[in-house]
């Protein structure tokens, strides 16, 4: 498959041009201001004041992860494609973790905008998950990715349970849901892991977080082998 065909990129690419048409014309109140001393001067804020200016890269560093603006969702929707584009790129980096750029979006209260630009926001999101979870050049880590989520929505359980929906039908066919580095590690014993770990934690976290009951059983399914598995009426039909 060629790069660009990988489906999870081309949904991660559709979103963030999505973000770009969504937030295109934006920019911060007028009468915004921050620390001359502590974030920068009064000329880049003028440039949060103007729409569709790209940010150099320590200013757009500097804007996200002020915590002191007067209208966060403002400044937040402003620099919202491109702060988004430079995260998938790898290239917004904190001191304390990536984290940090999930409570740049929590502080912007994003849920409560408009439908279309929750929406973007939302799909921007789950696109960057599932290309984490399953594009092996995805160039920022699952787990960092995940932080991001978790802190950017309050939740953890949907980011769990997409990635076993991501994941399951590997793992039915004994698979790991991933290319394992077969001269490196043992996969069998790496997908026994991953699939003990499931059947003791998920099942409760997949019922609480609202996940369908079909996904949930297709987590039990797991436990189960060979023909067992194949002939229990929840078996969803995959063909390996």
């Amino acid at each position: 498959m060629h790069p660009a065909d990988h489906p999870a990129r081309r949904r991660l690419s559709a979103a963030l041009d999505n973000l770009a048409d969504t937030f295109r014309g934006t920019t911060v109140h007028p009468d915004e201001y921050n620390c001359d001393c502590h974030w920068g001067s009064s000329e880049e804020v003028s440039l949060l004041k103007t729409p569709d200016v790209e940010l150099e890269p320590d200013l757009l560093r500097r804007t996200w992860q002020a915590v002191d603006w007067t209208d966060h969702a403002a400044v937040l929707r402003r620099i919202l494609p491109q702060f988004a584009t430079v995260l998938v790129a790898g290239r917004a980096r904190a001191l304390s973790g990536l984290h940090e750029a999930g409570y740049c979006f929590a502080r912007g209260r994003w849920q409560e905008w408009s439908d279309d630009q929750a929406d973007a926001v939302r799909d921007f999101l789950h696109a960057w998950w599932v290309q984490s979870l399953t594009d092996p050049d995805a160039i920022v880590p699952a787990h960092e990715v995940f932080l991001v989520c978790a802190e950017a929505s309050g939740t953890v359980g949907p980011w769990l349970a997409e990635a076993v929906a991501e994941w399951e039908y590997e793992l039915l066919g004994d698979s790991l849901p991933w290319g394992g580095c077969w001269y490196e590690h043992d996969e069998e014993e790496m997908r026994a892991e991953l699939v003990g770990w499931l059947l003791e934690h998920a099942a409760v976290r997949l019922r609480e977080s609202g996940a369908s009951a079909d996904l949930r059983h297709r987590i039990r399914l797991l436990g189960l082998t060979e023909e067992d598995r194949w002939t229990d009426p929840h078996w969803p039909g995959h063909r390996y």
